[in-house]
This record gives structure tokens, C-alpha cells and sequence, in this order.
């Protein structure tokens, strides 16, 4: 014979409490009547021992809300986006929330796609890497559902969308301004990517600001677009290897493309950083894998991870917050061994 599995009402028994207390003490909920501390332990060590699990479902009709967050970001390859989602997930676990988790592959379309499952399916809040949808379409799906919208990336300009952001122009520049008057170097080639990648426009003008500045020329045959992989890394190294142009260093938007450029250039015979140095962009794990290291600007993905969760949760707890929130994530160079001075 199958037993019934126990209730609240067996809990409040065994504890020789109220049902009220009991649910005070599974909510943690502050009323005007303290529980004391023998009381509540009371109540911990019944539900233990009967093996008692709330209703999640009769919670979340009390509550109006599902205790599920969405998440789309942009490429679960990346490692990048690991730490960011493990922080969410962490935070998210802290106030007893889970987290779905999509990947968009910087599609437009898979973008558009999860915004219609967001519509559609009860969720009490969501995180975004937005890359291709545009204001107007973000706001069509803020207005819809109702619920709060956090993103990642300074592009997101919306006044009621959170926005947690890296400064990746000044990085870039930083970074660039580093190469020519620390290492010495004149002849700076870029990999980027389209302009329709949101940190595309920005790092190419930190890059060119840098350049300018030092009254160096920027040559255009030394520069290459990627999509972010580290195959489109290795291909528009071996473009540039083709044209017979190599600068002494390259400047790379992120990291993965960055390692593809050190295997295309040590494929072909050159030596990183004694022909060409290289620096990229994020700090991944594989950044320390590769040799030589790959020198870079580290972002904090858990930081950013923590920030955009924390603003999401202030959000869902708090519905005053209307207005728009921006919160900035540090950066620093890390100097490894893939740049040197030219001939060194």
C-alpha cells in the first residue's frame, strides 16, 4: 500500500505547532509574533524527519510568481559566459529561484525565439546578452510581459531595462597605448568583428583612438573581422599572413579568436611573440592553456554574473524600481608571455 506523503498539517502536529508557524518558518517570513529559535528548530527537525516537501505548485499560486529566471547568453562555448552563469545560477539558488539557460549563437533569430518563450511561458524575471535585437523589438517584449528585464552591454539603452556593462573602448585603448609605449611597438595590426556585434564598434575606436593619439598610421590591409571563434581567428590570420603585411603586434577583440591567431601564425612558421605579439580580450581559462600565454584584458564574468543577478532580484522583490539602473564591472590588462617588444 502506497503512503500518502506527509503535509503541513502532519508537520504542525509532530512539532506541536500551528500550520501558520510552520509555514512562517518554510517562508522565512518576518510578522509581528517572533518565532523563537527552540520553536523554529522544532519545525526544521519535523520536516526532516517525516521527509515533508512543500507544494511548490500551492506556493507559487500564493506567491504569483514561479520561482524561475531566464537566461540567454550568447555562447555557451565561450568560457567566458561559464563563471557568468554559474554566478546567476548561485545567486538565483540563494533566493531559492531556478534558472533556464538558452544559448543564441549571436543569431537574431534565436534571440527573437527566446523572447517568444519568455511571452509565453511564466518566468519571474530574465537575464540577456542581447546582440541583434534591437531597442524597439526589446521594449515590445518588456512592455508584454511585465517582468523585469536585466541585460548585459551598454548598447541596451531602455529606461526600464538594468544594464551591468564593461568599459571595452578604454580597455581597448588602454590596452593599445600599452603595446606602443610599453613594448615599443609601431606597426599594430586588429581583428575584430562586425559592427553588428555590439562591442565591435566600441574596441575599434578605442584601438584607432589609441593609434591617432601616437600619431601612428593604421593600415587597412592589417585589419580582419572574425565572428568571435576561434576558427574565424585562425582564418583571418592566415588573410593577413596572405597579404604579406604582418604588423609586429595584433590587437584581437577576444580571447578565443586570439588563440586561433597564435595557431595560424605557428602553423605557418612564425614565432608569437618574436615576429608577431599578440593580446586579446576576456581572460578565459584557455588564455594560461596556450603557449606562449596569451596576454589580455580580463573581464570578471562572475562580477558581471553577481551584478546582473543581484539587479534582477532587487527588481522581482522590489516592483518600485522603475527607473534604470547602470552598473560597471572592472577590467585589467594582464601582460603574459604572447607579447614582447618587437625583436626581443
Amino acid at each position: 500500500m502506497r503512503l500518502k506523503p506527509p503535509t503541513m498539517y502532519d508537520v504542525a502536529k509532530l512539532a506541536g505547532v500551528s500550520q501558520p508557524t510552520v509555514s512562517r518558518v518554510l517562508n522565512n517570513s518576518e510578522t509581528a509574533v517572533q518565532i523563537s529559535a527552540e520553536t523554529k528548530q522544532r519545525v526544521l527537525d519535523a520536516i526532516e524527519e517525516l521527509g515533508y516537501r512543500p507544494n511548490i505548485l500551492a506556493r507559487r499560486l500564493r506567491t504569483q510568481r514561479t520561482q524561475t529566471v531566464a537566461l540567454l547568453i550568447a555562447d555557451l562555448s565561450n568560457a567566458f559566459y561559464h563563471p557568468l552563469a554559474r554566478a546567476i545560477q548561485d545567486v538565483a539558488h540563494q533566493h531559492d529561484y531556478e534558472v533556464l539557460i538558452s544559448n543564441s549563437d549571436h543569431l537574431y533569430e534565436k534571440e527573437k525565439h527566446f523572447c517568444e518563450i519568455v511571452l509565453g511561458r511564466a518566468v519571474d524575471g530574465v537575464i540577456m546578452v542581447p546582440i541583434r535585437l534591437s531597442g524597439e523589438e526589446l521594449d515590445h517584449y518588456v512592455s508584454q510581459t511585465h517582468i523585469p528585464f536585466v541585460v548585459l552591454g551598454q548598447h541596451v539603452d531602455h529606461p526600464n531595462i538594468d544594464v551591468v556593462y564593461l568599459d571595452d573602448e578604454r580597455a581597448t585603448y588602454e590596452a593599445t597605448r600599452w603595446l606602443i609605449s610599453e613594448c615599443g611597438h609601431t606597426s599594430i595590426g586588429y581583428i575584430g568583428v562586425p559592427d553588428f556585434f555590439p562591442p565591435g564598434p566600441r574596441r575599434l575606436r578605442g584601438f584607432r583612438r589609441a593609434m591617432d593619439e601616437a600619431g601612428l598610421t593604421f593600415d587597412p590591409c592589417c585589419m580582419q573581422r572574425g565572428d568571435f571563434t576561434l576558427e574565424s581567428g585562425m582564418s583571418a590570420a592566415h588573410t593577413l599572413m596572405q597579404t604579406g603585411k604582418l604588423p609586429s603586434a595584433l590587437m584581437v577583440v577576444n580571447d578565443l579568436m586570439a588563440i586561433g591567431v597564435i595557431l595560424a601564425l605557428q602553423e605557418a612558421g612564425y614565432s608569437v611573440p618574436r615576429d608577431v605579439a599578440v593580446i586579446g580580450f576576456d581572460n578565459i581559462p584557455e588564455a594560461i592553456i596556450v603557449r606562449p600565454t596569451l596576454t589580455t584584458i580580463a573581464q570578471d564574468s562572475r562580477d558581471i554574473g553577481q551584478k546582473l543577478a543581484t539587479a534582477l532580484f532587487e527588481r522581482i522583490e522590489n516592483p518600485n524600481i522603475v527607473t534604470r539602473r547602470i552598473f560597471e564591472s572592472p577590467y585589467r590588462l594582464i601582460p603574459r608571455q604572447s607579447t614582447r617588444a618587437p625583436g626581443g
